[in-house]
């Protein structure tokens, strides 16, 4: 494995404030409904229901803070407009408390250079004011044009943060569809990614689209729900953000379980267009053994 150039061992070294996040019942409910959830699923979206809880992907949102604090300026030619998310994963080390205050601590984990673009792949932990673990993420972002700096041009494994979750050749064991409300990007926005990407159409013209896009976390989000729906409980889901959605397409979510694992796919059907790809959730032992 090659060596960190000194660019990218210097930046490891840059101290990363830990970021606060609290929340009530209303912030669970505000994110389960940006998700898609309804007022038939009253567990995600009646506080006063006994088995009212938050959907297993809000582990992206307390962390969200804490993961766009990483600076990225030391890059080489940076250009935040010229930013992608790439891949996103979620561990899910304890259930999830549905308010509370929660900390996250980021840190840089892996800078690749791609050539015309860097890899940057951050950890955030996020622990209870005990100091229990209550979620990992690892976030990786493409910068285009920031390449061309040495060090690294492979990442490591990091297992299940990096598999290539290879879709089986047979007929899926699940699948979902989901139509997005054309007001979804401006329901989930409200949750903490306040991008204007996905709410100003002038904003979303300069990145090259023609009208706001959807959260990729938001498609996340949607596609986790189907896989806890049809499989249960899970104790990490990871994704490849492979393409664009338009609040008010359909979600399609292929589903294989393999083992412990359900692989899936998420497809725009409109376009039969991939828009989520190399993904997995890893089921709890419980559910592993109870479905299917």
């Amino acid at each position: 494995m090659a060596e960190d150039s000194k660019l990218v061992a210097e930046a490891k070294k840059i101290t990363i404030e830990p970021a606060h996040f609290s929340y009530t019942e209303r912030d669970v409910i505000l994110y389960n409904l940006g998700i898609g959830a309804t007022e038939k699923d009253l567990q995600w979206t009646y506080e006063g229901d006994d088995e009212f809880s938050a959907l297993p992907t809000f582990g992206v949102i307390p962390q969200f803070d804490a993961s766009s604090s990483i600076p990225l300026d030391w890059l080489p030619n940076f250009n935040p407009a010229k930013l992608l998310h790439g891949e996103q994963f979620l561990s899910i080390k304890a259930p999830i408390p549905t308010s509370g205050e929660l900390v996250s601590q980021a840190r840089l984990l892996e800078v690749l250079d791609k050539g015309k673009a860097a890899a940057v792949t951050s950890v955030v932990e996020t622990r209870d004011q005990s100091g229990n673990l209550i979620f990992e993420n690892q976030s990786t972002v493409f910068i285009r044009g920031s390449g061309g700096f040495g060090g690294q041009r492979t990442g490591s494994d990091r297992g299940a943060a990096s598999a290539v979750n290879s879709v089986p050749h047979r007929t899926p064991d699940a699948v979902v569809e989901e139509k997005t409300s054309s007001s979804q990007a401006a329901l989930y926005r409200l949750s903490g990614d306040l991008n204007p990407l996905h709410i100003l159409p002038e904003f979303a013209a300069i990145g090259g689209f023609n009208k706001p896009i959807l959260h990729g976390l938001c498609s996340f989000g949607i596609s986790g729900k189907h896989v806890f729906q049809n499989f249960g409980a899970y104790k990490d889901i990871k994704v490849r953000f492979a393409g664009v959605v338009y609040p008010g397409e359909t979600l399609v979510t292929e589903m294989w379980k393999e083992g412990s694992k359900v692989i899936f796919t998420t497809k725009v059907k409109e376009r039969d267009t991939v828009v989520l790809a190399s993904a997995a959730a890893t089921l709890q032992d419980d559910a592993a053994k109870a479905k299917l």
